[in-house]
């Protein structure tokens, strides 16, 4: 079977979306930071490696879903596609006029082994709703339907979303022993994180809002 993905276009905008997310720190960096603070580099990266290897689920669950929600019927797929947008928005609204989502960790966190570490980091994340509901809301508006193989797309998108959050958590761990600190006491990085996460949301939500299932 031929590889199918999203064309360039859309991979660029996927890419330059994902990014930044990805580069505005969020609950989930600073979890990193915090282990990386408390209990060095290593500590970090080994819980990215959890946290990241519970995304893979998420996305494995996304494109079986997504792709049977397609076979079924184009029209219920168009409206899960059209509900992720409003998702997206309202995740925007709720960053931007909400309650801050960035945990409080300044009482330092408890010492774990590396297999803890990475259990914890996996298990936190495979069972957040929100990580699936993300998923669900984002991948499926850069999935091109007329190329065929939505599952393949959606899995395509999730690897490579994963990938550069491995990759950008992975810097963020390496730099928290001097940044770390600062950033989860910063009322400048809590501000520019709130106005910048939220504009994203609703700018991804709006996109696809108005863009629907034109062909590229």
């Amino acid at each position: 079977m031929d590889l199918v993905i999203p064309s360039a276009a859309n991979l660029g905008l996927f890419v330059s979306a994902t990014l930044v997310l990805l580069l505005v720190p969020g609950p989930a960096v600073l979890y990193i930071f915090a282990r990386s603070v408390e209990q060095g580099r290593s500590a970090g990266l080994v819980s990215i490696l959890g946290i990241h290897t519970a995304t893979l689920v998420h996305v494995v669950a996304a494109a079986v879903g997504l792709s049977a929600l397609l076979a079924s019927s184009a029209l219920a797929f168009s409206v899960v596609k059209y509900a992720g947008a409003a998702y997206l928005i309202w995740l925007g609204l709720k960053k931007l006029f909400g309650s801050s989502d960035i945990p409080d960790v300044e009482g330092g966190l408890p010492k774990r082994s590396g297999m803890r570490l990475f259990r914890e980091g996996f298990i936190v994340n495979l069972l957040n709703p929100k990580t699936a509901l993300f998923f669900l809301a984002f991948l499926p508006q850069f999935v091109e339907v007329g190329r065929g193989h939505v599952a393949m797309q959606i899995a395509f998108l999730g690897i490579l979303y994963t990938v550069i959050g491995v990759l950008t958590d992975g810097a963020y761990a390496l730099l928290a022993g001097t940044a770390g600190n600062f950033l989860k006491r910063s009322p400048v990085y809590l501000k520019a994180e709130r106005w910048v996460s939220g504009f994203v949301y609703i700018g991804l939500g709006l996109t696809a809002a108005f863009a629907g299932n034109q062909k590229k």
